[in-house]
């Protein structure tokens, strides 16, 4: 069995948040609503979205939160480079919102990044998501300026935390 992450067994016995093949049926079907959920908020130079293949690399580590089984939320952990991680792809189906998985997502990425070793984590945004941007500053994210090639757009938000 896979190894679950604590926390969240703490708050709810029927939500587990995972590692995860984003490959699977489900997730790409979340992955595909995240996808329309950003086509429609932003112009398509303005999404910077990792496909599935990019998400399985040997460099990404990809969670996905379930809610008695089902497929609800998902984030991931890409290394740039020694010491420096990104968060990519956190979202949560509206039909799960309240339930707290972004921040069981944030926990388990957050986790997982001291696990390899990172000390910073990074995250570019764009800013029609208030709700996100919300849970990053919650979670001590804080703004900082463009990072790994990302060009400074208007609607883009880049943010820090050190772990």
């Amino acid at each position: 069995m896979p190894k679950v992450i604590q926390a969240m067994m703490a708050m709810s016995a029927d939500i587990e948040v995972r590692l995860e093949d984003p490959a699977q049926s489900d997730v790409q079907t979340l992955i595909a609503e995240l996808d329309l959920y950003l086509m429609g908020l932003y112009d398509p130079e303005d999404n910077h979205l990792l496909d599935i293949e990019s998400l399985r690399g040997p460099d990404v580590s990809f969670f996905v939160a379930r809610k008695n089984g089902e497929a609800l939320a998902c984030g991931a952990i890409r290394v740039l480079e020694p010491g420096l991680g990104e968060i990519k792809r956190m979202y949560v189906a509206p039909r799960a919102r309240g339930l707290k998985l972004g921040h069981l997502i944030m926990q388990a990425l957050e986790r997982r990044a001291r696990a390899l070793g990172l000390r910073e984590l990074k995250l570019e945004m764009g800013d029609a998501q208030p709700e996100a941007l919300a849970l990053y500053r919650a979670a001590g994210f804080v703004p900082c300026g463009p990072f790994g090639g990302y060009p400074q757009g208007v609607t883009s938000v880049f943010l820090v935390k050190t772990l």
